[in-house]
């Protein structure tokens, strides 16, 4: 099962079973090590020509089963039988927003890996990560690495998107051919940056990247629309209009996107609370950041797995 699992930074083994993180294990600040621990984008992606399979997760959030690009399950419990015959694509998606530990993955027949598409890191908030989805196959990324046939790798963590270095230096050691950066509401959230401090924070994030990664597409996107925050001032005076303003003054030369044009003001009814969108919202997202990201690597436009 392990060589089967993509999207994750390790498998740390705990009482028996294995639990998915999505940065290493260390020293991270608690509720970034607890957003590492939920797997949003990690995935089970095999060929097989089984009838059926189970697998023993343990979790409270819902689990999607995909059979060939269509949903045949969604649960916390992994148990399909009465499959097709003949050969399958397969692609087990863990929950975006819970804890998870794997045991025993029970099929009986043929078990092969599957190609492998482009590498896709997606760093961002709890909007990347995407809590209120309908389920952990259709957060926004999800859907874009499957309509482009490239394989995500999800670092949207909830609350604790604050250009860490120690995400950064993973970042830089991590292959990717293309990565995404969507910063700001986090920021302006939690006053974690000045309008003196945030712009040379991201270009620092943005050169450790670079170590690793001199020739890598990066892509940036300012914040999505949250009407209670565009002229509210946070603790150090900044309102989000301001923060999407900084974060497109240090692209230097990086593409930007536009959050408003990605999810705007004539949007806001797709917003589930006033900041995190519902699953309509993440369905627009991904048809709008699909052909940003696609222009990145024009030669996977179309290509599915």
């Amino acid at each position: 099962m392990k060589d089967f699992l993509r999207g994750h930074a390790e498998l740390v083994e705990e009482d028996g079973r294995l639990v998915p993180r999505r940065l290493p294990s260390g020293t991270l600040p608690p509720r970034l090590d607890d957003a590492a621990l939920m797997p949003a984008g990690v995935r089970l992606e095999f060929g097989t020509d089984a009838r059926g399979f189970g697998w023993d997760v343990k979790t409270d959030g819902d689990v999607d089963v995909v059979v060939d690009g269509d949903l045949v399950s969604r649960s916390p419990t992994v148990d399909v039988d009465d499959l097709p015959a003949g050969r399958k694509r397969v692609t087990i998606w863990l929950p975006q927003s819970s804890h998870v530990s794997l045991g025993e993955f029970r099929l009986e027949g043929e078990l092969t890996p599957v190609p492998e598409g482009p590498r896709w890191i997606a760093y961002g908030s709890s909007i990347t990560q995407c809590r209120l989805a309908a389920g952990p196959s259709e957060t926004w990324p999800a859907r874009v690495a499957t309509e482009l046939g490239w394989s995500l790798r999800c670092l949207g963590f909830a609350g604790e998107c604050h250009l860490d270095p120690v995400v950064a230096r993973y970042l830089r050691d991590t292959e990717a051919d293309v990565i995404s950066l969507c910063v700001g509401v986090n920021i302006h959230g939690a006053a974690s940056f000045s309008a003196r401090s945030l712009g040379p924070a991201l270009e620092g994030f943005v050169r450790t990247i670079r170590d690793g990664h001199p020739d890598t597409p990066i892509l940036l996107t300012t914040p999505l629309h949250a009407p209670d925050r565009e002229r509210q001032p946070n603790a150090l005076g900044l309102t989000l209009a301001d923060v999407r303003t900084e974060v497109a003054n240090a692209a230097h030369g990086l593409p930007v996107v536009d959050g408003l044009s990605i999810l705007g003001p004539a949007d806001a009814g797709l917003l589930a609370d006033g900041l995190h969108p519902g699953p309509d919202g993440y369905r627009l997202i991904a048809d709008r950041m699909r052909p940003h990201l696609a222009a990145l690597l024009p030669e996977t436009e179309g290509r599915h797995p």
